[in-house]
């Protein structure tokens, strides 16, 4: 099993729904899930600790798994079939394993709520997850604060002085 964290969560231009992106901890090496907006939603609320006023789902199952003695270990996305990966919530009850089905994201939201791990099988890893292309180094355009690096403005700074604003302006009225 290979562990990850969650790297981010972006906004897929062409639908409602958003991508999870799993990093490799000892590696560089990513895997992207899609999702819902609801679950982002969820996972996103609790990495920014964003506190609500009653309990989400997410919250009532971890809950509900405490209250019967139970702890979450891990979870693990453990199968891609059909291009739909499959996830496992592993719970330590009394020292006994017990396996339970999930979608990833659902899984994912538990594990952020419970501070629990995460891992992928290592046959799904090695179908679905991403390498940076070697010498290519993210984030390069980015300076040492996270800000655009100057010389990577020029081309946009270009673009917008050719542009004829004149043409965007209503007509004026006679008078």
């Amino acid at each position: 099993m290979i562990e990850v964290t969650i790297d981010s969560i972006r906004v897929s231009l062409m639908s409602q729904h958003r991508v999870v992106v799993l990093k490799e901890v000892d590696a560089a090496r990513y895997l992207a899930i899609w999702i819902g907006p609801d679950t982002a939603e969820a996972i996103t609320m609790e990495l920014q600790n964003v506190a609500v006023a009653r309990p989400m789902t997410h919250d009532l199952v971890k809950n509900i798994v405490l209250q019967m003695g139970a702890k979450i270990s891990h979870i693990v996305i453990n199968e891609l079939r059909n291009d739909v990966f499959f996830a496992q919530i592993v719970l330590d009850m009394q020292g006994r394993s017990i396996e339970v089905d999930a979608r990833p994201s659902d899984a994912l939201a538990l594990a952020v709520r419970a501070g629990s791990k995460v891992f992928i099988n290592q046959r799904v890893m090695d179908l679905a997850g991403i390498s940076p292309e070697t010498g290519l180094d993210i984030g390069d355009e980015f300076d040492d604060q996270g800000d655009v690096k100057e010389e990577d403005l020029d081309i946009f700074r270009d673009f917008v002085d050719s542009l004829d604003l004149d043409d965007l302006l209503p007509p004026k009225d006679p008078v």
